[in-house]
């Protein structure tokens, strides 16, 4: 039996955020993802040359790059380096507001300075005005310096002994060393794009690309397409098609691709997997040899042939693990399609786990994937695709991944039942023989286009940039304005066909900036006007939706009156409690394979705290593999319930603090239909008022296998004697 072929691709992509106009920058993930994770990533795979992948690199993030490298700057920046001693209140207000945007339990709390500077602001919901006063200039400075230093990556430091010293001083640093940091930030950015170069020129990693400004490809080309996986789906007001627009974001991605690195890219990651029929003979037409998009989109395109069934077991492997080809008008292309469980392993579950044993873990199921298609492909090895960003995870793995990366990398390079290649490097040695009769129209999250056209807000958004393109296609046909003032109008257009903007709109993802998002891409669209030296349409100054953030969840309405058992006793037990729904919070990364944990709720009475579990499916079917399920207290602090012992006449309920079993009288818990734990305010140790802050996480093996929410916390506070007196009221 040949070795498994496991293609690991990283996808390196952030918006467009300048905005070349008004000269200006307002967000910084460029700069700080330089730093962190587009050379943190380079430098795990320089440790082991024998390790082969994919990365892709979106044009629009390789331009902002090299605007770094050449001096460019952002808001954060500017801030960062003004003098402590000179801020202005406005200044002041945006380092409170904007400079503790980083994982607190990975970013923040590892570092006592940091994490003494993020407890004095407080809660975010209080206005930086009021904490303003807390904050002395050497608060301030370090806190400039902070924001920085821990979008460092960790094998930064242990190359670079000037920088482990600067950080092991922790507080305290003068202007000038805040400065000498800002310029060593700014010379790492600078070996981001060489040293990817190096990479390439060796033969250990195959770099690919996007549409340049990463835009929806077939949404471009025919809105309508959004009908074939939601075929009731409300669509724009306007419905014109933008092929040459499609041609044109391709056509410059691929030439730039070449420009930066000397050679074409072979390989092309649609925009969020994007794909439809259509697209095939233009993306073939520059020179692009494959692509790949989700496993959904096979088996929509296979109409259930090749699916996944309710406990996630693949039917044909076989179809699933190898590359297929698809044509249209004359054109060709190969397609393979990622193994969404193993990528969202890495990006959503393997951050919780010993990085030991989570690596060995992912490359035990790649070898695992040998076996279950060895009968069907004695001689084509099958081919693994893990597709997922290589940007965004890594914040939430405690030490930024490189346990968890070092182990992948060098055990994949020491096995023998697995080979770590590049996607080109299996295609070229089998290419594939299969064809897809025709390519299902849709994304790599729930193979449709619902986050960037299934919204209101999203329709709005296309809407006002049709009405844009068509003023600048009638300025283009006037003759009145230069060739370069065209040029100019026609690149915010692209800009703004960006799928990140989209991303914002509708209730699918929420953040701090959302409004920000909003304004920039409103501002592109009004950045063709002022080109011109016309005055941008006052419907372009309104901000689209509501642009109101995402409630992570809701709150007990009145107090509970449960009787824990593991079943809904009657429709009013559960009536009153607060409510979460499983789903991704990280408003940058999706996970589309299904946890074990379906729902929350939670509530109290005067006396103690209850949460109820649901599950795919009934607890005593959906646990039966799991070691124990805990009720992981934030606040307060280091304190778990631990529920265990499944099978027998009564679950087991132990409160721990500090990882030290403690006093439980009065703790309860039950196992049904659903999980019913009740757990004591005495018990916690809190009194009435006090915040408590939880998630639910289950372990099997030792290891977490789901986490609830994913990320966050749900945030109540001990009812007082009035609490449904007071909710009556309002």
């Amino acid at each position: 039996m040949p070795p498994v072929s496991l293609a690991l691709v990283w996808h390196q992509h952030q918006p467009y955020y300048p905005d070349d106009v008004a000269g200006e920058t307002l967000m910084p993930w460029v700069r700080l993802h330089a730093t962190k994770d587009y050379l943190g990533m380079a430098l795990h795979l320089q440790e082991v040359p024998e390790f082969r992948c994919t990365i892709n690199l979106v044009p629009s993030l390789l331009v902002q790059l090299q605007r770094y490298v050449e001096g460019g700057s952002d808001r954060h920046l500017e801030v960062s380096q003004l003098p402590a001693d000179g801020l202005s209140e406005e200044d002041a207000v945006y380092l409170l507001d904007n400079f503790f945007m980083a994982n607190t339990e990975t970013m923040i709390r590892p570092y006592p300075r940091y994490r003494e500077l993020w407890q004095r602001r407080g809660a975010t919901t209080e206005p930086a005005q009021q904490a303003l006063p807390r904050f002395s200039t050497n608060d301030f400075r370090d806190l400039q310096v902070w924001s920085n230093l821990t979008w460092i990556h960790e094998l930064v430091f242990e190359r670079d002994a000037e920088l482990r010293a600067f950080r092991q001083k922790g507080r305290g640093w003068s202007e000038t060393e805040k400065l000498w940091l800002l310029d060593r930030q700014r010379q790492l950015i600078a070996e981001v794009i060489p040293l990817h170069r190096q990479l390439s020129q060796a033969g250990q990693v195959e770099l690919t690309t996007s549409p340049f400004y990463h835009p929806i490809l077939p949404l471009l080309w025919d809105k309508r397409s959004a009908r074939q996986a939601m075929p009731g789906c409300e669509l724009p007001r306007h419905l014109d098609r933008y092929p040459e627009d499609v041609v044109r974001q391709l056509r410059r991605a691929v030439d730039y691709h070449q420009q930066v690195f000397g050679i074409p890219p072979r390989g092309l990651w649609p925009s969020e997997g994007s794909v439809s029929q259509d697209l095939i003979a233009p993306i073939a037409d520059v020179g692009i040899e494959w692509i790949a998009t989700d496993e959904e989109i096979l088996s929509a395109s296979t109409e259930g042939f090749v699916a996944r069934d309710g406990h996630g077991f693949v039917n044909r492997p076989d179809k699933l693990y190898q590359p297929w080809r698809v044509e249209h008008e004359g054109r060709a292309l190969q397609i393979i399609f990622r193994d969404h469980a193993l990528s969202d392993q890495i990006g959503f579950h393997y951050q919780r786990s010993d990085p030991v044993w989570a690596a060995d873990d992912l490359l035990a199921r790649v070898a695992a994937i040998g076996q279950a298609t060895a009968r069907t492909q004695s001689e084509r090895p099958p081919l693994v695709p893990i597709i997922l960003d290589g940007e965004n995870c890594w914040e939430h793995y405690p030490d930024g991944g490189v346990k968890f990366l070092r182990r992948l990398y060098q055990e994949a390079a020491r096995r023998k039942d697995l080979r770590s290649l590049r996607v080109s490097d299996h295609l070229s040695a089998h290419p594939a023989t299969d064809r897809l009769a025709h390519l299902f129209a849709g994304s790599w999250i729930f193979h449709n286009f619902a986050i960037w056209i299934g919204h209101a807000e999203d329709r709005q958004a296309w809407d006002a940039l049709h009405e844009t393109r068509r003023f600048l296609l009638q300025a283009e046909q006037s003759g009145r304005y230069t060739p370069e003032q065209l040029r100019r109008a026609w690149e915010e257009i692209d800009i703004a066909e960006g799928s990140d903007w989209f991303w914002w709109y509708g209730d699918d993802h929420s953040s701090p900036l959302n409004s920000l998002f909003d304004q920039l891409f409103r501002r592109h669209l009004e950045n063709v006007y002022r080109i011109l030296g016309e005055p941008p349409p006052t419907s372009l100054a309104r901000p689209i939706g509501g642009q109101r953030p995402r409630v992570l969840h809701t709150l007990p309405r009145a107090f509970l009156n449960v009787r824990v058992d593991g079943r809904q006793t009657s429709f009013f037990e559960w009536s009153a409690a607060g409510r979460y729904i499983a789903g991704s919070e990280r408003g940058t990364m999706t996970m589309v394979s299904e946890g074990v944990i379906r729902e929350l709720r939670f509530g109290f009475d005067l006396r103690q705290l209850f949460v109820r579990v649901d599950t795919v499916r009934p607890a005593v079917e959906a646990l039966g593999d799991v070691d124990n399920l805990r009720v992981r207290f934030v606040e307060p602090q280091e304190t778990e319930v631990v529920v265990s012992g499944w099978g027998r006449s009564a679950l087991r309920a132990e409160v721990l603090k500090q990882g030290k079993s403690m006093p439980a009288e009065g703790t309860a818990a039950a196992m049904g239909r659903v999980v019913e734990v009740a757990v004591p305010f005495e018990v916690l140790a809190v009194q009435p008022g006090d915040p408590l802050s939880f998630f639910v996480e289950l372990f099997a093996r030792g290891q977490s296998i789901d986490r609830t929410p994913g990320e966050g916390t749900i945030d109540l506070r001990v009812p007082t004697p009035e609490f449904e007196a007071v909710h009556w009221q309002a």
